[in-house]
């Protein structure tokens, strides 16, 4: 009986190993491997096994995908290595700019006001001209700028160096400013 018992231990103990290491979780009480999908570990172990034939493959992800059977809702796992995103991406509308202030040689850089039409936060490329006495450019500057939603933000889009703010007579403000 003794040694019985000790093969049953045996046998118990390399089985919660084998299951351990292969990711497959024992808390479900399935039979199919599967975790809730609501951070309590497990799954598959490999991202490459799709067990829910009438689903597609994750599109994208490299996370593995599978079907709750408790909640009957498809779950796609956390991506790795950039290859995606399971949030949904937001389009911003560009925001508009209006020129505050050109440069001097006492202030080398221009002020603008940058307002967010959207609903959400976000950034934004600034773009000015900075221009001589004959309206030739000396610079083309970018800043990339947050203003939160439905806000108007101030912005400081400095010029290279210092030096080459005696060269400029005035400035423009492309007028809208693309969300990056």
């Amino acid at each position: 009986m003794d040694r019985r018992g000790r093969r049953l231990r045996f046998t118990a103990v390399a089985a919660l190993v084998v299951l351990a290491l292969t990711g497959f979780s024992t808390s479900r009480g399935h039979g199919h491997g599967h975790s809730s999908g609501h951070g309590s570990g497990g799954g598959c172990s490999s991202s490459s096994q799709d067990h829910d034939s009438s689903s597609s493959s994750s599109g994208g992800t490299s996370g593995s995908r599978y079907r709750d059977y408790d909640d009957d809702d498809d779950y796609t796992g956390g991506t790795s290595g950039g290859s995606g995103s399971s949030t949904p991406s937001v389009t911003l509308r560009d925001a508009t700019v209006k020129l505050i202030d050109c440069a001097t040689p006492s202030r080398p850089y221009a002020t603008v006001e940058l307002t967010n039409p959207n609903a959400t936060g976000g950034y934004f490329t600034v773009t000015v001209d900075f221009l001589d006495a004959g309206s030739g450019r000396v610079q083309q500057r970018n800043e990339d700028a947050y203003a939160a939603g439905n806000a108007t933000a101030t912005v400081r889009v400095d010029l290279s160096t210092p030096s080459v703010a005696a060269r400029i007579d005035h400035c423009e403000a492309q007028p809208a400013a693309p969300a990056r």
